[in-house]
C-alpha cells in the first residue's frame, strides 16, 4: 500500500482532483469528513467541544453546528487552537485506524488534508509523498464569489487565513496546476497517478531489496 497526502487552498479544485483520483482506483480518507465524524453526539470530542463553547453551538438537531463554531474560531487564533487541541488528535487517530485496516488490501490510499501545511509538524501517517493542488489567488477568488457565491471580502478573508500558495507549494513533491478546463486538469490528474505508481513501485523494490 502507498499513502500519499492531498492538500490545497479553498477553491483550488482539490475536491476535483481527489474524485478524479478515486475513478482512477484510489481509496480516498477525507480528514474534513473524519472531523464531522469524530464530533458527532455520543464522541468524546462532542461533548469536549461542547464543554469548552457552550450550548450556544448545539444545532436544533443536537449535532454542532459548524457554521456557529467556524463563526467563533474565525477571528480568535487562542480558541481556534483550543479547537483545534480537542479535535485534532480524534481525527489522526481514526485516520490512523482507517489505514491499518487498508494495510496489504488496497495498493493506492490519498488522504486528503486540507490543513496539512498549515498543521505542520511531523507526518504521523507515513506518507510517501504529497500532492498540492494551486490556482492563482485571482482566480480563485473568482471562482469563490461566481460559482460559490461567496462574499468577496469573506472569500479574501479567507484565503489570506490560510497558508500561502508559496508555503503549500514547498511542501509538495508533485503540484496540480488547476487554472484551465476539467479536461485539462485530468490530463495533469493523470500524470499525478503516473508518479504515484513510480513511488509504488519504487516502495516495492525497496521492500524487496530490504527482504533479500
Amino acid at each position: 500500500m502507498i499513502v500519499v497526502g492531498l492538500t490545497g487552498g479553498i477553491g483550488s479544485g482539490k475536491s476535483t482532483v481527489a474524485g478524479l483520483l478515486v475513478g482512477r482506483g484510489a481509496v480516498l480518507i477525507d480528514a474534513d469528513e473524519v472531523a464531522r465524524e469524530v464530533v458527532e453526539p455520543g464522541r468524546p470530542a462532542y461533548a469536549k467541544v461542547v464543554g469548552r463553547f457552550g450550548g450556544g453551538v448545539v444545532a436544533a438537531d443536537g449535532s454542532l453546528d459548524r457554521s456557529v463554531i467556524a463563526a467563533i474560531v474565525f477571528d480568535d487564533p487562542e480558541s481556534l487552537a483550543e479547537l483545534n487541541a480537542i479535535v485534532h488528535p480524534d481525527v489522526r487517530a481514526e485516520i490512523a485506524n482507517r489505514l491499518a485496516s487498508l494495510s496489504g488490501s488496497e495498493p493506492v490510499v490519498v488522504v486528503d488534508i486540507p490543513l496539512l501545511v498549515e498543521d505542520g509538524g511531523p507526518d504521523p501517517y507515513g506518507l510517501a509523498g504529497v500532492i498540492v493542488v494551486d490556482a492563482p489567488r485571482d482566480l480563485v477568488l473568482e471562482r469563490l464569489v461566481n460559482l460559490r457565491r461567496t462574499d468577496r471580502s469573506d472569500a479574501e478573508a479567507r484565503i489570506a487565513s490560510q497558508a500561502s500558495r508559496s508555503e503549500r507549494i514547498a511542501r509538495a513533491d508533485f503540484v496540480i496546476m488547476n487554472t484551465g478546463t476539467l479536461e485539462e486538469l485530468a490530463e495533469v490528474v493523470e500524470r499525478a497517478w503516473d508518479w504515484i505508481g513510480r513511488l509504488s513501485a519504487e516502495a516495492a523494490a525497496g521492500d524487496g531489496h530490504s527482504a533479500g
